[in-house]
């Protein structure tokens, strides 16, 4: 199982390389059908590792999570890789791990797939799917690293491919907002990133070793001194990717100036870079720390809950809409790890799967609405999309409810169990603080169900005599719909199904 875990790192790398190589004059539609074929062999191999890991080897998670037992780890590849500093190529797969690198294998072949036929004004689709390999290869290497060093490099190399996806491939009406988007996109996260090194290497001061597997089970304790501070900087360093708020500012203007596959795999997946990072690396290796600064994680995933929300019922424009919406979805999943409750941490885990389906389709149709109307401004798009548009309308109307935890679909589980966890925290934390944060929580569930359901009303229910027929576009096409039933279908099957995933984790 080694094999296949090295063969879907090195494969898409180079694959990317080889496909530079190729002659420039190398048509889009090969170039896509390349990466789909690529893509889509990784996917294999992911969904091939799927039976190898030891899904139900836990009676309770946060028992794992926290280190007091060997976790059972699948696939391990651990060879010396800088001897004089210690670090190791140390790869390999556990339950919490392959679910996210299945779901990134997905969404990079969904995203392949859907350029055959629908691809950036500008072009150069060749250089658009090697980045896109690139950065699948760079994720799947964030999920899989045992080692810090190695997942500080890994989380890195998917920084400047997606730079580069929003700086030429974005939003070709407003050149000098795109290429903001993708600055203030680079600094904010070589900052995150600079504080989360410099917690590692505090980590290594104490522990005097990088490895991963090894600090899990001999922890660095203490919640004071040098474990706080490292603690400290780690969490601010990885809520930036998260992100939470106050460091979620770079999302909205890279979501909406980013092409549709951009915004898939930015929401999809890039997210969730941050939020495995809490689990794999700072609840575990420093739990006593994480205890202390628990509260204050909880208290900022709570804001931005709120903030999110709030910010979505005063947004006019579809993408940005939905950029907003996942600071409060990735707020309630930052809830969720802060309870350090059994509940709390598998609703995280399992919301940061259900969010990946479900924004990730819901990114896909706002880019088609913006590529048939030419804007995602609503002002301009009018009412009236079940009208014009039924099917996309249609799926619009299903993908919101599931995003506002419509019983039955995949978003109602993961929020669920959060609150449930913010109501039955871990006994090292202050109780009432959490039932407080619960009830403001749930509140933000209210007014998800609120910004969506206005974003149904004003986009889809009208009279289409009202605009005129230029309006009116092509329905639902071919490749949307091959590309959309992954994720539909995904949605559906973790709403009614939802132990296909919580049983990976235990039993609560």
């Amino acid at each position: 199982m080694s094999a296949i875990l090295l063969g879907i790192l090195a494969l898409p790398l180079l694959a990317a390389l080889a496909l530079w190589a190729l002659p420039a004059a190398i048509g889009d539609r090969l170039a896509a059908l390349y990466g789909s074929v690529i893509s889509g062999l990784v996917l294999v191999g992911s969904l091939l590792l799927w039976p190898s890991g030891s899904w139900f080897a836990y009676s309770n998670l946060l028992d794992e999570v926290l280190g007091d037992g060997v976790r059972p780890l699948q696939a391990v590849t651990n060879v010396p890789w800088i001897p004089a500093l210690g670090v190791r190529f140390h790869v390999a797969v556990d339950s919490i791990s392959m679910p996210l690198i299945v779901l990134t294998a997905l969404l990079v072949f969904l995203c392949c797939l859907y350029s055959l036929k629908i691809t950036p004004r500008v072009g150069r689709t060749r250089s658009l799917i090697a980045l896109l390999l690139v950065i699948e290869a760079g994720v799947i290497g964030t999920f899989s690293a045992m080692d810090l060093v190695l997942f500080f490099i890994c989380f890195e190399i998917v920084l400047i491919p997606m730079w580069l996806v929003i700086d030429i491939w974005g939003d070709d009406h407003d050149p000098a907002g795109r290429k903001r988007a993708a600055t203030t996109f680079v600094l904010m996260t070589v900052f995150g990133s600079a504080l989360m090194l410099i917690g590692f290497l505090l980590v290594y001061r104490e522990a005097g070793t990088f490895d991963i597997v090894r600090l899990t089970n001999s922890p660095v304790l203490g919640g004071h001194g040098v474990p706080l501070a490292a603690a400290v900087l780690i969490a601010v360093g990885l809520a930036v990717k998260v992100p939470l708020w106050p460091l979620h500012i770079w999302l909205p203007d890279a979501h909406a100036k980013a092409p549709t596959v951009g915004s898939v795999l930015l929401a999809g997946v890039l997210l969730k870079l941050g939020t495995y990072g809490l689990i794999r690396i700072l609840v575990p290796v420093l739990p006593d720390a994480t205890v202390t600064i628990a509260p204050y994680l909880a208290g900022f995933s709570t804001v931005a809950i709120i903030a999110g929300s709030l910010a979505c019922l005063a947004q006019t424009d579809v993408k940005r809409l939905i950029a907003y919406s996942s600071v409060g979805h990735m707020g309630f999943i930052g809830l969720g790890i802060a309870t350090l409750s059994p509940a709390g941490l598998r609703g995280a885990l399992f919301a940061n799967i259900a969010h990946g389906i479900i924004t990730g389709l819901l990114f896909f149709l706002a880019g088609a609405i913006k590529d048939r109307h030419d804007t995602s401004d609503l002002r301009t798009i009018g009412r009236a999309l079940y009208a014009r548009l039924p099917r996309i309308g249609a799926l619009l109307t299903f993908a919101c409810l599931a995003s506002l935890g419509l019983p039955g679909l995949a978003g109602f589980w993961g929020e669920m169990l959060i609150l449930l966890g913010a109501y039955d925290p871990s006994d090292l934390l202050p109780r009432t603080t959490y039932l407080v944060l619960m009830v403001i929580a749930g509140l933000g569930t209210v007014l998800t169900a609120a910004y969506f359901l206005r974003l149904v009303r004003n986009l889809c229910q009208g009279d289409p005599a009202e605009h005129p027929a230029a309006a009116f576009a092509v329905d639902l096409s071919r490749i949307e719909l091959i590309t959309w039933a992954p994720l539909i279908a995904l949605t559906v099957l973790l709403g009614v199904w939802p132990g296909l995933l919580l049983t990976q984790w235990g039993s609560l």
